[in-house]
This record gives structure tokens, C-alpha cells and sequence, in this order.
């Protein structure tokens, strides 16, 4: 999250800096997991998120020498540390079992740290956005709100992905289903990128028009959604390559995503 989001930044700088002390970045190894595991997939997928998670700590302290442990990156590297000794040691029945329920587990798990962060009054952003802004906006209403209402996002979006998968796993009985093991997930994770670039620019304005004793704009959806909407295209195309017995849903997908981005451009 840029500084500008939470007021007048203090904390690091530089592109790598900035980079590193972004909560998304943390999230990182989750989503390359629950998007990499599946059936013959599992040893691979735990090793590659273990690996980014593993970087992405001792960059940190490298780059950011004053950066304080966080919540997330302590659960990265503790998480798929575990799950990689569980795969080592675990039957071959366990290991199927891995390779099918694993990237739920890591969803659920990532939504029960989001959920759970805000419950106990640290949403897990907030460690993130303090390095980013002067300490004196550390507790002010709209810094703390706009944390809670990301990190509340962030946790719907994990959930979302966790049911997608739980459904392709116990209902459809196909892991690899195009729907629920890719493009709901994916586009669940989008749109919480896309909420977390764009929501803190909306408190922003807000705040600037209210102290200049403005009334608020109308809340303007197009800079939100039309990354989403540009999804739809490439989604199309990958039902008409992968799902042909739908496609004429791949067609209306392609044609409406197209649509929809024009319009959303116009009005952005």
C-alpha cells in the first residue's frame, strides 16, 4: 500500500523498500500455494511457497533493518515449514489427502489470521501500513478504519477461495475444475488487490473534500471494478480452450468483458 493511503509517509523508501513492506507481498506465498497444490502437485507447491516465504524474511531484514516481525510473514514461513515436514513424514494416504484438502487449509488459515487479527484489535495490514506512515497517524480513526476494512476484505477473499475449493473437492469431485480451482479464486484475490489499491484513495479524497468543508462525491466504482472486468476476457478464452462443453458461456464472457471494460474506462 502506497503512504499517500494513510496520510504523509516517514517509514522506508525506495522502490525494494516499499516493496517489501507491502501486506500483499506477505500474502505472496499463500497464493502461489493455494493456486500451485493439487494431486501430484503437493511437494512442489509447498516448496516453492516455503522458498518465497523464506525470502521474502530475510530481504526484509536485509533491505528494511529497522522493520519489525510481522504477523504474516512469521505464519508464512511457520506454516509451510510445517506442512513441508508433515509431506516428508506423512502415509500415503495422508500425502492424497494433502494434495486434495491442502490449499482449502491454507485459505481458511489465512482468513482465520485475517479475521482473528482484527478480533484481537491488530488487523494484520495495520503492522504493515505503521512502517509506511509518521507515528502520529498510528491511531487516528480513519488510519485504524481503513486497515480494519482492507484486512476485512482480505479475509472474504480467502474465504471465498476456500469454499470455491472445498466445493470442487467434495461436491464435484474434481480438484482441477477450471471454475472452482482457478477463476473464482483468482478473481477473488484480484478483487481484493484491486480494493486495496483503491480504497484507501477513496479515504482519502473523502477526508481532503471534508476538510475543505466539501460535500463527498458520489462513491465511483469504475476504478475498482474494471480490472475485474478485465478478467472476463482471458476467463472467456479459457473456458472456450479448457471447458468447450460451455462454450457459449466463453463467447458471452469474451463479448461481455469487452463491453464492460469500455464502459468502465469511459466513466474512470
Amino acid at each position: 500500500m502506497r503512504t499517500e493511503a494513510y496520510g504523509t509517509g516517514s517509514g522506508p523508501s525506495g522502490p525494494v523498500s516499499g516493496f517489501l513492506e507491502n501486506p500483499i507481498v506477505g500474502m505472496a506465498p499463500w497464493i502461489l500455494f493455494s493456486l500451485l497444490v493439487g494431486p501430484g502437485r503437493f511437494e512442489i507447491s509447498v516448496a516453492i511457497a516455503l522458498a518465497a516465504a523464506v525470502a521474502l524474511v530475510v530481504l526484509s531484514r536485509v533491505v528494511n533493518r529497522g522493520s519489525s516481525w510481522k504477523l504474516l510473514e512469521v505464519a508464512d514461513v511457520v506454516f509451510f515449514a510445517a506442512l513441508a515436514v508433515v509431506g516428508a513424514l506423512a502415509s500415503e494416504g495422508t500425502l492424497r489427502w494433502l494434495e486434495t484438502y491442502a490449499g482449502e487449509v491454507a485459505n481458511i488459515t489465512l482468513a482465520v489470521i485475517a479475521f482473528g487479527s482484527m478480533a484481537v484489535g491488530m488487523p494484520f495490514t495495520l503492522q504493515y501500513a505503521r512502517e509506511q506512515v509518521d507515528p502520529s497517524l498510528w491511531h487516528t480513526p480513519g488510519f485504524v478504519r481503513t486497515n480494519y476494512v482492507i484486512t476485512a476484505v482480505w479475509g472474504l477473499a480467502f474465504l471465498v477461495a476456500a469454499i470455491a475449493g472445498a466445493y470442487g473437492d467434495l461436491v464435484l469431485h474434481n480438484p482441477n475444475n477450471i471454475w472452482t480451482g482457478w477463476i473464482i479464486q483468482i478473481l477473488a484475490i484480484v478483487a481484493a488487490l484491486r480494493f486495496t489499491v483503491w480504497y484507501p484513495d477513496v479515504v482519502r479524497a473523502r477526508a481532503a473534500r471534508e476538510a475543505a468543508g466539501q460535500a463527498p462525491e458520489p462513491l465511483r466504482l469504475a476504478g475498482l471494478l474494471l480490472p475485474v472486468a478485465g478478467l472476463l476476457v482471458p476467463i472467456g478464452i479459457a473456458v472456450l480452450v479448457f471447458d468447450g462443453n460451455v462454450w457459449w458461456l466463453g463467447v458471452a464472457l469474451i463479448v461481455g468483458g469487452g463491453l464492460l471494460t469500455k464502459a468502465l474506462q469511459s466513466q474512470n
